[in-house]
């Protein structure tokens, strides 16, 4: 990587919408009808902006009738992811289906397996109280940070606990069945329609890791892995998604309790981080980003550290089932 010379400004991710949005449209309808052979696409509305941008795309690349858009809403999800999840749908005149995933995630025991990790740490925790795990802001605390768990009784006290590795790790589990049940859900429909599944990360979350392995992390074409958060933002204006959409913080929507994307992982704001990754990637310094977005140095050189031990724990993310030797495609079964 070069070092730059040039003044870092957050103006370097000002993106020229209508030549990328082109670009990306042209791209899908390569990919998905010639490659891929498929008729269109179906791919979970959350309500937030990824998903939405997406489904833009999708209907300038396939045409409205060719896209099918799924809320999945369960036992935590909150009501205005399927208020917007509707109102993007209506707007862009797509199919929009609900399928609950509650009975499923019964099944599996998602809610039971959850609830017996946090009681090992808040013993007097019940299955009706709100529940979130939060990580501490990087920029006010720094150093080396480990996630807690916050839950609110019906009376609306909370309580917050240091999670053991064990509990944190039973909890992670468990709450992603959610993901892979909607992500298979998704694929049901896929399957019975002839379509390709769209993946909705950004650039942030796709090279940091914000995603479920076999979860939302399973697409058959991600059109804006390679868009900085900011980008996203800059194309959902263009795309006319609607503003109340735009509007609204990012959210996991995978806890009872409100919770943002900073505390549950990112842990700086996205316009912040964005910033860093795209200084990082650019081969600009601590010093550089820094002076650019208004930050003391040594912060945005602990984001950068922090970036770079994200990227190391995604590494097995994305990662390909491994083979023991190569598979040559004319190989005898």
């Amino acid at each position: 990587m070069t070092t730059q010379t040039k003044a870092f400004s957050p103006e370097l991710l000002n993106l020229d919408c209508a030549a990328e949005t082109d670009r990306i449209v042209n791209w899908m309808q390569e990919t998905v009808r010639k490659t891929m052979r498929k008729k269109g696409a179906v791919l979970g509305l959350s309500g937030g902006i990824d998903s939405s941008v997406v489904t833009a795309l999708c209907v300038r690349a396939f045409g409205a009738d060719r896209v099918l858009g799924i809320m999945m809403p369960e036992h935590d999800t909150k009501d205005e992811s399927l208020t917007y999840g509707q109102l993007l749908a209506d707007h862009f005149n797509v199919e929009a289906i609900v399928e609950n995933i509650s009975p499923m995630l019964q099944g599996a025991g998602c809610y039971e397996r959850r609830d017996a990790a946090i009681k090992q740490v808040i013993p007097e925790y019940q299955p009706d109280w709100k529940s979130k795990i939060v990580l501490p802001n990087l920029l006010k605390e720094g150093g080396y940070r480990v996630f807690s768990v916050v839950v609110q009784t019906p009376e609306g006290e909370l309580i917050k606990k240091r999670l053991p590795l064990s509990a944190y790790q039973t909890i992670v589990a468990a709450t992603n069945f959610k993901q892979r049940c909607r992500k298979m859900m998704e694929y049901y429909h896929a399957d019975r329609l002839n379509y390709a599944v769209p993946g909705t990360p950004n650039r942030l979350e796709y090279d940091q890791g914000f995603f479920v392995k076999n979860g939302d992390g399973a697409a058959d074409l991600k059109p804006i892995a390679h868009l900085y958060k900011s980008q996203v933002y800059q194309l959902a204006a263009y795309l006319d998604v609607p503003e109340i959409i735009r509007m609204r913080p990012p959210t996991t929507d995978t806890y009872s309790l409100e919770q943002s994307q900073e505390e549950f992982f990112f842990a700086v704001s996205y316009d912040k981080l964005d910033c860093c990754l795209y200084g990082l990637n650019h081969g600009f310094s601590a010093a550089d980003v820094a002076a650019g977005i208004g930050l003391p140095a040594e912060q945005v050189e602990l984001v950068y550290g922090d970036i770079e031990s994200k990227r190391k724990a995604a590494r097995y993310l994305h990662m390909p089932p491994q083979l023991i030797d190569s598979v040559s495609k004319h190989a005898e079964a």
